[in-house]
């Protein structure tokens, strides 16, 4: 039996679909049927590279299309990296979007 989840939308590992550029957490995809109970998700799904209990409070979720594909970065709000990155085209995703999460996916 599994134990109910603590955690948030907002808490987590994260997972960019990269033919979408929807992101979602790993608990959305296992909720969702997408990833199996053990966080594996398959193609088009790549976790973004980060801490695993990464809070959106302190980091923000960023996603740029390169050559045809969406490619996903975390990493801290307000530092001189995230400021780089926006300038350079790097889009942050709103919380708000990552609740909807892969309730949309297909």
């Amino acid at each position: 039996m599994r134990q109910a989840s603590l955690g948030s939308v907002e808490v987590g590992l994260f997972f960019i679909d990269t033919t979408s550029g929807q992101v979602a957490t790993q608990r959305q995809l296992i909720d969702a049927g997408i990833a199996t109970e053990d966080g594996v998700a398959p193609r088009p799904w790549h976790r973004i590279q980060g801490t695993g209990d990464a809070t959106t409070m302190w980091y923000a979720v960023m996603r740029r299309r390169e050559r045809g594909v969406f490619i996903g970065a975390l990493v801290v709000r307000h530092s001189d990296h995230h400021a780089l990155l926006l300038q350079r085209g790097w889009e942050e995703i709103p919380v708000d979007e990552m609740r909807e999460g892969a309730t949309q996916a297909t």
